[in-house]
């Protein structure tokens, strides 16, 4: 059975404006794009850095890669991810799961920095072992030319290496790196509009149940309970969760989910998410629950009508001014 909650009157803010749409789907994408070439190179420029750093690191514990062992996978499991990027081709995950015959979520744990948990330590080092054997044999040595005399580099082979190995592994890492920024962004902007109009931010983890926040505080990344069946409940993460300032007895906060895109393939692709989400709250809370998606980029009329019509409404990122229609 769904919570009995106080209905919010009913408001609209971009749904309906359908001839504003081609519009604002222009100026999102202007606004994207203009983040993207202020923002983005200094942040992958930054994370490059970085990663060129941890390659080093690697060199200094491996003799420059002259000494790969098990043991040293084992301090230092996230090298696995270098280690790919340091073979010729460079290898994918899944190549190198299939050629070390070891399973995904292997590779998945190496590259968080941990060991798997349950692996016995025989099982564990035939695995690491395998892992070696492969990387070993595909080491780029056209970047490290001194791999095939068993050598040291000289300091420009050297130089040139972590920079050649770096910017493949900050290649692979580009999207995520984006799209961790993109994320930051938008959950800044809607933090300094908040907090113009008065309302206070509380940690997720001090908030036992998100139907008890308190009027006026908004937290990020809050886990809201959905009934999925009679017997199943999945936790849905919500970016934004926002009880109004003037919020009545009962009244739910607002559930807000930011999107941020650069191209307007996988916005199509994925906008059945959303819909999903909605009718899951919807069975959960009943036709009260508020859902608005916060949106940035390249988000077409296609995009938009199939959100409207699953009774989703929006607020755009380049008029964050609009959360006022919906009291906000």
């Amino acid at each position: 059975m769904a919570w009995i909650i106080m209905a919010k009157k009913k408001y609209s803010i971009n749904k309906k404006n359908t001839e504003q749409w081609k519009e604002d789907v222009q100026k999102s994408v202007l606004f994207y794009n203009n983040w993207f070439l202020n923002f983005a190179p200094s942040t992958y420029i930054k994370a490059r850095q970085e990663t060129i750093d941890k390659v080093e690191q690697a060199f200094q514990k491996t003799e420059c890669f002259n000494l790969l062992s098990t043991d040293m996978l084992k301090t230092a499991p996230e090298a696995i991810s270098i280690l790919r990027m340091a073979t010729t081709p460079p290898l994918a995950r899944d190549r190198l799961m299939g050629l070390a015959d070891v399973p995904r979520s292997f590779i998945k744990s190496l590259e968080e920095g941990k060991l798997p948990p349950r692996m016995d330590n025989e099982l564990l080092d035939q695995s690491l072992c395998r892992i070696i054997a492969v990387i070993s044999k595909l080491l780029d040595t056209d970047i490290m030319p001194w791999l095939s005399e068993k050598g040291s580099p000289h300091e420009m082979d050297r130089l040139l290496a972590t920079h050649v190995i770096g910017d493949r592994v900050c290649g692979s890492l580009a999207d995520p790196i984006i799209r961790n920024e993109q994320e930051n962004r938008q959950l800044k902007s809607i933090q300094d509009y908040l907090i113009r109009h008065g309302y206070r931010f509380v940690e997720s983890k001090n908030i036992a149940d998100f139907k008890t926040m308190e009027a006026g505080t908004f937290s990020y990344h809050l886990n809201v309970p959905a009934k999925i069946s009679r017997t199943q409940t999945v936790n849905i993460p919500i970016d934004v969760v926002i009880k109004r300032l003037n919020a009545g007895e009962g009244e739910l906060p607002v559930l807000v989910e930011c999107k941020s895109a650069g191209d307007f393939t996988n916005t199509n692709k994925r906008r059945k998410e959303e819909a999903t989400k909605i009718e899951q709250l919807k069975n959960t809370y009943g036709n009260g629950v508020e859902f608005i998606l916060f949106l940035c980029g390249y988000f077409d009329s296609s995009y938009l009508g199939y959100e409207a019509a699953e009774g989703i409404d929006w607020v755009w990122e380049h008029r964050i001014k609009d959360f006022e229609k919906a009291g906000i």
